[in-house]
């Protein structure tokens, strides 16, 4: 045994089993939201006041009334009342009456079949709540993102208008000198007016962004803040894979349209005895002076209309069983996309990063060299363009980064308390 479990062998493995799942459980436990997105607490209030997060809630609540109705029955009591007059020769006419109070009984456990459904279906719903709630904490985290990106987009060309025009200024400067040509004036114009179309569409970019984001979602009034750097991701990817299994709406809503499909083909089953109807009834008759009193039982035969019923839920339960092994195998497709992508998104942003300090200082001294006559124009903007090119492959693949990562902890529910649907 390992230095520090001194435990007996059937302790020893019973720790070993439960371990992960400690592990994974603390992490949901504990795991804080990224900086890059909104807070927990306005998270979730934007989260819960998705339409179709409450068009979920609304059908939950009508899942539990008719769960009642399943428990309570669709059989009721019915009354008939009948009269007549019967003509007698040489007696006269006899007025009668019947009186007849009857229910249909449900039999060979229907009823606890039926209770079952009614507590299936809430399930479902409490699922579908689960799954409408991951739906909108993705659209968040997405819409979010994008408010960043496009911020940083329009703040990056904002940067970049400073050195067109700076470029521009110190063109015009030389070409009075004499030490610079028409030419050269012209295409720092040129430069210059691209820069600013370039800011025009950022600035648009980033409006529309922000719209978007407050269409969803009218509550959020958070401001988003500047991007963070992605971290390294925290579980390895069969953890992450069991715990978004594990936490899966969509497959818990396949199995419990299987359970469901079970017990339809169960009650189909059972409902191959037909419900008998059983009543009680009264009667009077000739001229009032009979009354009858009696009990009176009627069972439908059956069929072949239950028997093809039956067969048909079958059919629909190994449907349902291959609808959930095709939800947990796309399931399982997702997660190796998206751990893929967060793991090569990361790296890219560290391989983007590593030069581009020395990039844009290059292009600084650059700018430098040609206000002082040391550098022509042309070498200029080409180290102005490599400069913008590696920042806008930096920021792009920090974007994607922290979007994979984002999508991560949202599948596996460790953030906003989604662990708590």
């Amino acid at each position: 045994m390992r230095r520090g479990c001194r435990l007996t062998w059937r302790k020893a493995g019973l720790v070993c089993i439960l371990l992960p799942f400690a592990t994974l459980t603390t992490l949901a436990d504990q795991r804080p939201t990224p900086p890059s997105l909104p807070p927990t607490e306005q998270a979730r209030l934007s989260i819960d006041q998705d339409p179709a997060v409450v068009e979920a809630r609304h059908a939950l609540g009508a899942a539990g009334h008719g769960a009642a109705a399943l428990r309570a029955g669709s059989h009721e009591w019915t009354t008939r009342l009948a009269a007549q007059r019967r003509r007698v020769d040489k007696l006269g006419n006899s007025d009668e009456w019947t009186a007849t109070l009857e229910r249909t009984i449900r039999i060979g456990g229907k009823a606890a079949i039926d209770a079952q459904l009614g507590d299936n279906d809430i399930a479902i719903g409490q699922a579908r709540i689960g799954e409408a709630r991951h739906e909108a904490a993705r659209a968040l985290a997405d819409l979010w993102l994008d408010t960043l990106a496009s911020s940083r987009q329009r703040a990056l060309w904002a940067e970049q208008l400073g050195f067109a025009e700076a470029s521009h200024q110190a063109v015009a400067k030389r070409r009075k000198a004499g030490d610079a040509s028409q030419l050269d004036l012209n295409v720092a114009l040129a430069d210059l007016q691209q820069v600013q179309q370039q800011l025009s569409a950022a600035t648009s970019a980033e409006a529309k962004a922000r719209a978007r984001l407050a269409l969803r979602f009218p509550t959020l009034n958070h401001e988003p803040p500047a991007l963070a750097e992605p971290a390294a991701l925290a579980l390895s990817l069969p953890q992450w894979r069991d715990r978004i299994l594990a936490e899966s709406d969509p497959i818990k809503i396949a199995e419990g349209l299987l359970k469901k499909a079970e017990l339809v083909a169960a009650r189909a089953r059972a409902d191959r005895i037909p419900d008998p109807t059983v009543g009680v009834y009264t009667a009077s008759e000739a001229f009032r002076s009979e009354r009858v009193i009696g009990l009176s039982v009627s069972i439908p035969l059956s069929g072949s209309y239950r028997s093809e019923r039956l067969q048909q839920a079958l059919q629909d339960v190994e449907a349902a069983r291959a609808r959930v092994a095709r939800q947990r195998r796309e399931g399982e497709a997702e997660i190796i996309d998206a751990y893929a992508d967060a793991a090569g998104g990361l790296d890219r942003w560290r391989l983007a990063s590593q030069g581009l300090s020395t990039t844009q200082a290059s292009a600084r001294l650059t700018q430098r060299a040609y206000t002082l006559g040391e550098a022509d124009l042309q070498t200029l903007l080409l180290a102005r363009r490599q400069a913008l090119d590696a920042t806008a492959a930096a920021e792009q693949a920090r974007v994607e980064a922290l979007r994979w990562q984002h999508r991560l902890l949202i599948d596996a529910h460790l953030i906003w308390g989604l662990e708590d649907e």
